[in-house]
């Protein structure tokens, strides 16, 4: 992977000759380093080397403050509309009791309500793992309770010693 260089700034740039363009777009033409920082100055502006791989390479003068500052306010956007889904997680066990079931169901509505994914994982620890009908049985159970208010997205296997399901918010 390229690693991403620097954009080069007035004294910082290295050619001789620059292709210049001005702050409002036009073409300039081809002109020594030395007359287009002079041009910039003059302007109270920057020199930015935009295309450092032509022949001889493209400069435009703007305000280099300026563009740090809406290149920060852009990205910034970006990360704003960005969505982040959180997976919130309920682990039971298959000898679970009911009322400590009612306790984590109630949780996990809580978790819906906010917008959040559930993820119920039911674990089986030592023998359990001979009575995997109590863990689906547990599973029916917890579907029946948040049938109302949510939906499956993603099914029940068996993943070694857990069996886990993803529900969303209806």
């Amino acid at each position: 992977m390229a690693k991403k260089q620097k954009q080069r700034v007035n004294k910082e740039i290295k050619a001789d000759k620059v292709r210049l363009i001005s702050e409002k777009g036009e073409q300039l033409g081809i002109v020594s380093l030395e007359d287009a920082l002079n041009r910039t100055f003059d302007s109270g502006l920057d020199l930015i080397e935009i295309a450092p791989d032509g022949s001889p390479p493209v400069c435009k003068i703007v305000d280099y403050g300026k563009l740090k500052y809406e290149k920060k306010k852009k990205q910034q956007q970006s990360r704003k509309r960005q969505h982040v889904i959180k997976v919130k997680e309920i682990r039971l066990r298959p000898t679970i009791d009911e009322h400590d079931l009612m306790t984590k169901l109630n949780q996990g509505k809580k978790f819906l309500a906010d917008g959040a994914k559930l993820k119920i994982t039911l674990m089986f620890r030592g023998r359990e793992m001979s009575r995997i009908d109590l863990g689906r049985d547990v599973m029916e159970r917890v579907f029946q309770e948040l049938e109302d208010v949510a939906e499956i997205e993603k099914d029940i296997p068996l993943e070694g010693r857990r069996m886990s399901v993803i529900l969303n918010a209806k």
